[in-house]
């Protein structure tokens, strides 16, 4: 097989739906990995911005902060669709992930966050949606943090927990933690968590 060479065209887009999310109708084609070129590709695209999740750790405790609200999307639970989650939120148009991190850590959870770290970043869904996330970690205070929080002017009603951390690894791998952000976040704190506990041995 020859060497292939990556090359794309876009050949235009047309608004669908511009609401709380757009929808686009996309065309575009790209060259095969066998040589020549597909077709011309029409897909739907959801156009909804980029994303944070934040986990928020106290090393003094070992407790994160989770947070718990309603979800429209997880409606057909057998439970209920309240989920626990890592803080989450959107980039809005020139925003900075980063600074959206420390507004939402203090929007849902009254959390005072200071440098928080990118510790991973990834696209969602890149086969139908441009949205990528952007995960945080930040060790802060968490002795007095708690209670209802979130905007009213968005109809937030955010419960805040927090979840020794042996506690909230469990809730992940038991399926209790179950949205993407918050399994990969979780994931990650498991790994490094583990990883510095093998390195002060």
């Amino acid at each position: 097989m020859s060497e292939h060479k990556k090359e794309w065209e876009f050949l235009g887009d047309e608004a669908i739906y511009d609401g709380f999310y757009s929808l686009s109708r996309a065309k575009f084609k790209h060259t095969k990995f066998n040589g020549g070129w597909t077709g011309v590709v029409d897909r739907e695209v959801l156009n909804r911005g980029n994303v944070i999740g934040v986990l928020a750790h106290d090393p003094s405790s070992d407790t994160v902060a989770l947070v718990e609200q309603f979800r429209y999307g997880a409606r057909l639970e057998a439970t209920n669709p309240w989920l626990m989650e890592t803080i989450a939120g959107m980039v809005e148009p020139g925003e900075e992930p980063e600074a959206v991190a420390v507004r939402e850590a203090k929007e849902e959870a009254g959390i005072d966050l200071v440098n928080p770290r990118l510790v991973r970043q990834y696209y969602s869904s890149p086969s139908s949606t441009t949205e990528q996330v952007f995960i945080y970690y930040a060790e802060t205070d968490l002795s007095n943090v708690g209670g209802v929080h979130g905007l009213d002017a968005e109809d937030e009603d955010i419960l805040v927990h927090v979840v020794k951390a042996d506690d909230a690894i469990a809730m992940m791998e038991e399926g209790v933690i179950k949205n993407a952000i918050s399994v990969i976040a979780m994931q990650w704190f498991q790994y490094h968590r583990a990883m510095n506990t093998l390195a002060n041995k």
